[in-house]
């Protein structure tokens, strides 16, 4: 059985209930973690207000970094460990559970870097006055963590936090959180102070709201849906406290007739089938020239019918989905696409040896997808590709724009004033031409516009976020 971790020591809940931890691969239950209760919230409020109080504000930024670096390395010491959690609690195949504790290790060196970096500055301004900025941190932020990447979602967030001087406590999903649990063990083996990282895990009703609504949290970072998004923004309005939202996408990878379809192909296959679609960032929708809709989709259709569907231990192509509820919500989609006459291209294919209680789906590529069907306007969180043509750029534009999210795109093209024209005019927070994701990149800030949320994670532009701007006007005549 798990506990809540809070000031450096496994605590159960003050409900005395729990939750049951189901492996997506076969449905069955292995574990239990804590059912927690706005007690348990305050508690771990509590401890983060005396870490930061006591200890944490009154480290100079290169210790905090030294500590941040030593818990990068405990990171990789134990990434086969963590990996091997984060594939059971998910039903991630092996070798995205090993990129996923690869990337948490990386965000807390970048950050570890960072600390002794973020600096203020001076402002010209009238004879007799020295005025100076200082950036200081809001004190105790509260995170909460969503189920598809919890490894890495933790690290852009909680790593940025600390590095501006913050304390954290983080909410993860009921539905994966034993990763998270085991780094915070390793925080305080790696010398993190008692209250630095503090996790109560459960519901969102229960935990998340009372995390947000908590008057000791100063700032919020949250990743999931724009409804729970917008009830945590309405919570955390009550007292003013600001919040970074990233609230999902429904991304286009848009393909010009001039692309290099060989670099593009498994490029897009990967970018739909990662962690069987469960991303933020999917490209789930795929506009593509009229010039070479059909020998492109031919491509696509066969490449999708190579691939397969099994366990996690498998590390085949994709691992199940993480829950029943989120399985029902892939095949609702399709049998609204069924019902609709929407032709499917290509399926991949769910191997025998997946038991029948695990939450699989085969990847699906569906074609003429129109513009204002649920499929190409609402996030799945599955690997279902929708595709449609396009006949000219402007067009490209009006369908990539046509959805309420703004969170990532794709171009793909040879013409490099069409690339810079195409970044400009997608609406969205992260544009890649000729590629998708950039491997990731720790370095790159990430956020949304419209219903994709607002903020930033990652790079630099993280800490901003993390921290407050102070003036300070010195009159000396």
């Amino acid at each position: 059985m798990q506990h809540h971790y809070i000031a450096n020591a496994a605590v159960p809940s003050s409900s005395g209930r729990t939750i049951a931890v189901i492996d997506p691969s076969d449905g069955q239950p292995y574990d239990e973690i804590q059912r927690g209760t706005p007690e348990d919230v305050d508690a771990a409020v509590q401890a983060a207000q005396q870490c930061y109080d006591s200890v944490w504000r009154k480290l100079a930024p290169a210790e905090r970094g030294r500590l941040l670096q030593r818990l990068s390395a405990k990171i990789t010491e134990h990434a086969e460990e963590l990996a091997a959690i984060e594939q059971r609690d998910c039903g991630k195949p092996t070798k995205q559970a090993r990129a996923d504790a690869a990337a948490l290790a990386r965000y807390f060196e970048f950050y570890a870097g960072a600390c002794d970096k973020l600096h203020g500055e001076t402002i010209p301004y009238q004879e007799g006055f020295s005025v100076l900025t200082w950036r200081e941190p809001h004190g105790v932020t509260g995170h909460i963590v969503p189920w598809n990447y919890p490894m890495q979602i933790f690290g852009r967030c909680v790593a940025a936090a600390l590095a501006a001087g913050n304390v954290c406590v983080v909410k993860p999903s009921e539905d994966a959180c034993l990763s998270l649990l085991r780094v915070a063990q390793l925080a305080a083996e790696a010398g993190l102070p008692a209250g630095a990282i503090n996790i109560v895990t459960g519901y969102g009703h229960e935990v998340g709201e009372a995390l947000a609504r908590h008057p000791g949290i100063h700032h919020i970072s949250f990743t999931g849906s724009p409804k729970v998004g917008t009830l945590i923004q309405q919570a955390a309005a009550e007292r003013h406290c600001p919040v970074t939202l990233e609230l999902g996408g429904k991304s286009p990878q848009i393909v010009f007739a001039d692309a290099d379809l060989d670099a593009a192909v498994p490029v897009i296959i990967n970018a739909i089938v990662q962690n069987a679609g469960q991303t933020c960032s999917a490209g789930s929708r795929l506009l593509i020239d009229s010039l070479i809709y059909e020998p492109l989709l031919e491509r696509l259709g066969l490449a999708f019918e190579q691939l397969r569907v099994g366990p996690a231990a498998m590390d085949l192509d994709l691992g199940p989905l993480i829950r029943q509820s989120q399985q029902q919500r892939v095949w609702d989609f399709l049998s609204d696409a069924q019902v609709a006459g929407i032709p499917l291209v290509a399926q991949g294919t769910v191997v025998d040896e997946a038991p029948d209680t695990g939450y699989y789906q085969a990847p699906t590529l569906l074609r003429d997808v129109p513009a204002q069907h649920r499929l190409a306007q609402q996030e799945i969180f599955g690997p279902v590709l929708a595709a449609m043509p396009f006949h000219d750029e402007d067009e490209a534009v009006a369908l990539a724009n046509a959805t309420q999210f703004g969170l990532v795109a794709g171009v793909w093209t040879r013409d490099g004033a069409r690339q810079l024209r195409m970044a400009r005019r997608v609406q969205s927070g992260q544009v890649f031409i000729n590629n998708y994701g950039a491997g990731g990149g720790v370095e790159l800030p990430f956020g949304g516009v419209k219903s994709s949320g607002h903020g930033r994670e990652k790079g630099f532009e993280a800490l901003y976020g993390f921290t407050t701007l102070k003036t300070v006007a010195i009159r000396h005549g």
